[in-house]
């Protein structure tokens, strides 16, 4: 599904619906907490105090034994699945149909890699325990996303999230954690990362989607697990000479956001409910959002969503829609709205005046 920017540039807006506003790559490298001694921030080939420290310390607080840094998610998932193919003597892997890595990553796990997808469920239903119930081709890993994104950020019940991984053990499956937005799914569960993360043998999470940073991501697993991970890093040419500038930014960033996740959990709530009360929204997906994120649902045709964009921008000063995907329903658009801390800041009563204008 294709998703277009709804216009060229964002003005001089200091405020938005969703995210973190508009970055300020000034800002950013002189936050608190990006530089400190140079001898320790900069590392040299995967080997530096800082950065060494950081994977240890994200490590721990998933209780796992290791983790690697890595410039992007898209490196570390396809490492680990080729890792586990390769242990396993199978190249297939089972997960949602709309998994990142089928659906965004131009096929690379399978042209680089040549594993293969087992689809579970279908586009329109998250993965359940009857789904792997009813698996009977062989698979070496199944990969879970939480929240599931293109399900507009649906979560699994605990018992049923247990119930599912404790059947991919029984069936000698890798259980590997697409955690892109695990940080965002800790409030619905009430539970710690660890608790969480104990259920997957291997983890990736992100450092630039709810946490802000200019990029970066991790896989966490067993020792011999990321020992080859770096190996493969550096196959896949992602073994910098320095990560610095975005492991820095990272934890930096890290620090500022990871306690403020159920206050985006609780912005998106009354955010869903205002975008749902509108005349030109047809749908809100999930309501009320579990996570920070939730997908709404326009009767608004997409030329005049740009030019509303434009004039509330212009008269506001705030940012709406970022960029907006079709649907299979004609004069349907499909938006999707995470919060952070320009929806804090922005507050409800003033979401409610620019949401009532675009989707009039």
């Amino acid at each position: 599904m294709a998703v277009k920017p709804v216009a060229p540039d964002r003005f001089d807006c200091k405020d938005a619906i969703g995210g973190h506003g508009r970055p300020d790559p000034a800002a950013i490298y002189a936050a608190p907490g990006v530089f400190g001694e140079p001898r320790d921030d900069v590392d040299l080939y995967g080997a530096g105090i800082r950065l060494n420290a950081f994977e240890a310390r994200i490590a721990k607080l998933l209780g796992k034994d290791a983790a690697v840094f890595m410039p992007s998610g898209t490196m570390a998932q396809q490492i680990a699945l080729r890792i586990i193919a390769d242990r396993d003597g199978l190249r297939t892997f089972a997960a949602h149909p709309t998994n990142h890595l089928t659906l965004h990553e131009r096929d690379g796990v399978t042209r680089l890699h040549g594993l293969h997808l087992v689809p579970l469920a279908t586009t329109l239903t998250p993965v359940a325990l009857a789904d792997l119930q009813q698996l009977a081709e062989p698979v070496a890993t199944l990969l879970l996303e939480l929240p599931q994104r293109e399900l507009g950020g649906l979560l699994p019940a605990w018992d049923e999230l247990v119930a599912m991984t404790d059947l991919a053990r029984e069936r000698g499956w890798h259980v590997h954690l697409d955690g892109a937005r695990l940080w965002e799914s800790a409030p619905y569960y009430g539970r710690t990362y660890a608790q969480i993360a104990a259920l997957f043998d291997s983890v990736y999470v992100s450092f630039y989607k709810g946490i802000g940073a200019i990029a970066g991501a991790m896989l966490c697993g067993s020792r011999p697990l990321i020992e080859e991970a770096r190996i493969w890093q550096r196959r896949h040419g992602g073994n910098l000479m320095a990560l610095y500038p975005y492991a820095n930014v990272a934890e930096a960033s890290f620090d500022l956001r990871i306690s403020k996740m159920k206050s985006y959990r609780d912005a998106a709530q009354w955010l869903a409910k205002i975008v749902a009360a509108q005349p030109g929204t047809v749908r809100v997906q999930p309501l009320p959002p579990p996570t920070n994120m939730f997908h709404s649902y326009l009767r608004v045709p997409a030329d005049s969503i740009a030019k509303r964009v434009t004039a509330i921008a212009r008269k506001h000063g705030v940012w709406t829609i970022l960029r907006t995907a079709p649907t299979a329903i004609d004069g349907i658009t499909k938006w999707e709205i995470s919060t952070g801390d320009a929806t804090l800041a922005l507050g409800p009563e003033r979401a409610r005046v620019v949401l009532e204008q675009l989707l009039a």
